[in-house]
């Protein structure tokens, strides 16, 4: 069997597709990438059992069908250091040999049989589909994975929540500490639906449609969702399990409203964060007309930080008391230059808004205070 195509698209393919692979992997055949040849289309496959993705790439010169698995290793670094050429393959579909030959040189390298590498079942069942504009879902994945959870007693909490009401599909991620949630009101629903995205094929899917156009079809059933785009199919298995009632963690009446450049907060808490207590990274903020004092202090090593910013503040004078590094993670994920903090008393979660929200969407994200010993 003979085929040819790009190095580069190659390359580019199996570098995405190489997210998936696991170190260790329960069936020996998940090391390589499956090779599948069907009427001049070449589909690579990878999979660590729970997740498979596939991507698509045109070939030429094809002379057959058939299917090898190429250990991943081996292929990658094959082709990670070769410039711009046609690759043409030759394998053996009775003994598994492979030889690739390029402009200067060959490889020449043992496949082995697909018939060990497990296949993916269809959807079948009580399915539900979204369809979303590609750019619109990573900037979502982006502005919600980081609030995820890591904590196996709630697996619950270890992705994302996407919510398909009849007003609008919420994108939502939560740990307990920081929660976010992203409402897009151009995609809905009369019949509710919802799933909860794992951590890895959140990320494998960001990293896919960063450069993607077009839409993506998400199909869905209880326990597995196919997600099919421009250059590819992720199909994954998905988090069992009630999600939380979030809308009911978010304050509904927080009177005091700060509004500030969120890159001067960001370069003051980053100033400040280095002098507060290493376990409890507590910041204090204390506001009042038109000025917001930052600081932090550890007592243990006798250090402390102070930074005095001018802001526009519409409320009581108040003390409240954040941890530094998730609020400079939900600073990070904002991406309007003026932001919004709404705040009740210190013991109430702080909501922070963008000055600006984007067009049919409503973007809102949520941090706990710290208590302050005063």
């Amino acid at each position: 069997m003979r085929f040819t195509l790009s190095s580069t698209a190659l390359n580019s393919r199996l570098q995405t597709l190489s997210k998936v692979i696991n170190t260790k992997n329960s069936l020996p055949i998940l090391e390589s990438f499956l090779f599948q040849l069907r009427n001049g289309q070449l589909t690579i496959t990878a999979s660590d059992s729970e997740n498979i993705m596939q991507s698509t790439l045109s070939i030429e010169g094809s002379d057959a069908d058939g299917d090898f698995a190429v250990p991943s290793h081996t292929i990658l670094d094959a082709v990670k250091e070769l410039p711009e050429q046609p690759l043409n393959f030759d394998v053996n579909l009775s003994t598994f040999e492979v030889t690739v030959g390029y402009q200067n040189g060959q490889y020449h390298f043992a496949a082995q049989n697909a018939q060990e590498y497990p296949h993916n079942e269809p959807i079948a069942g009580d399915v539900h589909v979204i369809t979303i504009d590609a750019e619109l879902l990573s900037d979502n994945i982006n502005r919600t994975l980081f609030a995820t959870d890591n904590n196996e007693i709630r697996p619950v909490m270890n992705g994302i929540f996407f919510d398909l009401t009849a007003d609008c599909l919420a994108f939502v991620a939560s740990d307990g500490h920081k929660l976010v949630r992203c409402r897009n009101y151009s995609i809905k629903s009369e019949v509710p639906a919802s799933l909860i995205l794992p951590k890895k094929p959140a990320t494998l899917l960001k990293n896919s449609l960063a450069k993607e156009h077009g839409d993506v079809v998400i199909k869905f059933n209880q326990q597995s969702a196919e997600i099919r785009f421009s250059e590819g199919v992720l199909i994954c298995r998905l988090i069992e399990g009630v999600f939380p009632n979030y809308n009911a963690a978010i304050p509904k009446d927080n009177p005091n409203e700060l509004s500030i450049d969120r890159k001067v907060l960001q370069s003051a808490i980053r100033r400040v964060l280095p002098f507060a207590s290493m376990s409890s990274q507590l910041v204090r903020f204390r506001l009042d007309a038109g000025s917001l004092e930052i600081s932090s202090e550890d007592l243990d090593f006798a250090t402390s930080a102070k930074e005095q910013l001018i802001c526009e503040y519409n409320g009581q004078p108040l003390q409240i008391g954040f941890r530094g590094d998730f609020l400079m993670e939900i600073l990070n994920s904002i991406d309007t230059d003026e932001i919004k903090i709404q705040l009740g008393d210190p013991s109430r979660a702080g909501i922070v808004l963008p000055s600006t929200q984007p067009e049919n969407e409503d973007m809102l994200m949520l941090i706990m205070p710290l208590l302050l010993n005063d």
